[in-house]
């Protein structure tokens, strides 16, 4: 069997399950799971986490008694919609469900290199969790934007996350009113330009794109009338023409009529333009690839993209063809949730488990669908690899080699690493005092590090 057939699982995908053998055709392996993937796994909605959190606030201002509160209101809306008011607020529980979820398909999954590319693009459209509705939204963006368009076209990925209610709400654009709209009462309530910008500088095109401020200004116009009906039916995205700027506007020269419809076309437009294939395939490349990956291998992917009008699944098998992404192995330092999920597969750590990945990436502050800023968690080895980052994995990999329940330290060796293991690493190995000690070593070691 050949290196790559351990570098597949590593560099790729999740890294191996405990008594999983390593693919025997690697390429083959990785095309499969972009052309034939298994059914999707269940998922939040956007309904569901809005419902949820007009539940929680019901019954916490009825529970605390404030003045002038909308619960009643709430309330009433919620029963008319069919929705039967618990005792006790069902938001943290939806939560830990959500979370233990997505690390149970990690743990588990069938097509370990999907879910990668999931995670790229959730991470390239990052939201995050905080207060409200926003707790749970992120499951729900990747279920109902990413997933479904992971191996489709960019531009149709693209529109999805920009209007559903996690990127709307999490950037703002719910309390965007176009200037001159009926909705701006006089001026008293404007423009938002967080979402345009972010989409811009974030999604598409990048800083080296060439937009200016007056092109943000303009999309972010253009994006007016883009809504959530938070509390209220249908409890998800809504086209709200009160809002909308009226009139033309002009993005990088281009003229969008005002209506519901210029806001799709701005994002398909930005999406087809050269600047948002070069942004995109050099992502894609430092993800996969290297920190600074080979600019022909850049290149390759920028050709691929463009050519096929950005179809994600085409620049996918073009990914695992590169001869750069194959050779050296183990030259991307992971990030704590690569290191967590694959040192958790390594170790035979169950679905039934899966807090220990959630306690994880905590431990080692990459926790879920909580990056700090809207660029997402960083790509790069200087973020990660300072001592006391360093320490800190040591730290976790001896707790959850002890939590796992270590008994087959061969089979652990060879999910973890196999034949790319060091004799260095080995050799201590053998030495230690317990196989929760040598556990430890292999997991914390200098190699298990990189991907």
């Amino acid at each position: 069997m050949s290196t790559r057939s351990q570098i597949a699982p590593i560099r790729f995908g999740l890294g191996l399950r405990l008594g999983e053998a390593p693919p025997e055709d690697p390429q083959a392996w990785l095309q499969r799971q972009i052309l034939q993937p298994a059914d999707p796994p269940p998922g939040l909605t956007a309904t569901e986490a809005l419902i949820t959190q007009n539940i929680n606030v019901v019954l916490r201002d009825e529970a605390s008694g404030v003045a002038r509160t909308r619960a009643p209101e709430l309330r009433a809306a919620l029963e008319r919609h069919g929705v039967a008011i618990p005792d006790t607020s069902p938001l943290p529980a939806l939560v830990r469900r959500e979370t233990l979820r997505w690390a149970a398909r990690r743990l588990s999954s069938p097509d370990p290199f999907r879910d990668r590319l999931v995670d790229f693009w959730a991470n390239h459209f990052t939201t995050s969790r905080r207060g409200g509705a926003m707790a749970t939204l992120p499951a729900a963006l990747e279920h109902e934007a990413i997933r479904p368009h992971v191996t489709g076209r960019f531009a149709d990925m693209l529109v999805a996350v920009t209007r559903h209610p996690a990127m709307l709400i999490y950037l703002n654009n719910n309390a965007s009113v176009g200037p001159n709209s009926a909705a701006s009462r006089n001026g008293r309530r404007g423009l938002n330009e967080n979402l345009a910008r972010e989409v811009l500088e974030l999604h598409t095109l990048s800083p080296a794109g060439g937009y200016t401020q007056g092109d943000v200004q303009e999309f972010a116009k253009i994006l007016t009338g883009w809504r959530v009906a938070g509390d209220r039916a249908p409890y998800d995205f809504l086209w709200q023409p009160q809002a909308h700027e009226p009139g033309p506007k002009h993005l990088l020269g281009r003229r969008f009529e005002e209506g519901e419809g210029s806001q799709e076309a701005a994002l398909r437009f930005l999406a087809a333009q050269p600047a948002t294939w070069r942004f995109l395939a050099a992502k894609l490349a430092r993800h996969f690839v290297a920190d600074d990956p080979p600019p022909e291998a850049v290149r390759a992917l920028e050709t691929v993209l463009r050519d096929t009008d950005g179809d994600l699944a085409a620049v996918s098998l073009a990914l695992v063809s590169l001869p750069q992404a194959w050779d050296p192995p183990l030259r991307k330092f992971r990030a704590p949730q690569d290191y967590v999920v694959a040192a958790c597969r390594a170790l035979g750590v169950t679905e039934q488990r899966a807090d220990l990945v959630i306690g994880g990436l905590i431990a080692l502050n990459q926790p879920l669908w909580i990056a700090p800023q809207p660029n997402g968690w960083p790509d790069r080895m200087t973020a990660w690899a300072a001592p006391e980052a360093l320490m800190r994995r040591v730290d976790w990999a001896y707790t959850v080699a002890g939590r796992a329940g270590v008994s087959d330290l061969p089979g652990i060796t060879a999910a973890a690493l196999g034949p790319l293991a060091r004799a260095e690493t080995v050799g201590a190995m053998r030495g230690a005092g317990s196989m929760r000690d040598a556990a430890t070593l292999l997991i914390g070691s200098p190699e298990f590090m990189y991907r």
